[in-house]
């Protein structure tokens, strides 16, 4: 059976903003992962350690590129997510499920006879 079946004569709305975050979605990737590298690259070179103090100020600054990468890449794949939503949104209509629902147009009687209507 074919996923995602469209429906004839669906109208597709306009792109927007989403196909144009999409395509920078990559460079936005790489940027934001490559920025706190080379701050810490540049940390290594250029910092003494002399005391423990400092090692110690290192390893923390490790951490918190670390970090800060993690959370843009969960932040990219959260816009991302949200890019392909829209998208799909945006798209044609599409048929889900071609099931008939038995009380559709005339509601099931339960046990007392009642309609379920107050």
């Amino acid at each position: 059976m074919p996923w995602l079946n469209k429906l004839p004569n669906s109208i597709r709305s306009a792109s927007g903003l989403e196909w144009s975050l999409w395509r920078k979605l990559p460079l936005i990737f790489l940027v934001g992962t490559a920025l706190p590298v080379l701050v810490l690259a540049a940390l290594h070179l250029f910092w003494r350690n002399d005391n423990p103090a400092q090692v110690r100020s290192l390893q923390m600054a490790e951490y918190v590129v670390a970090g800060v990468v993690i959370f843009h890449w969960t932040a990219v794949l959260t816009v991302a997510i949200g890019c392909v939503v829209v998208m799909v949104m945006k798209g044609p209509g599409y048929v889900a499920d071609g099931l008939e629902v038995s009380h559709s147009d005339h509601p099931r009687k339960d046990i007392e006879g009642d309609t379920g209507n107050p």
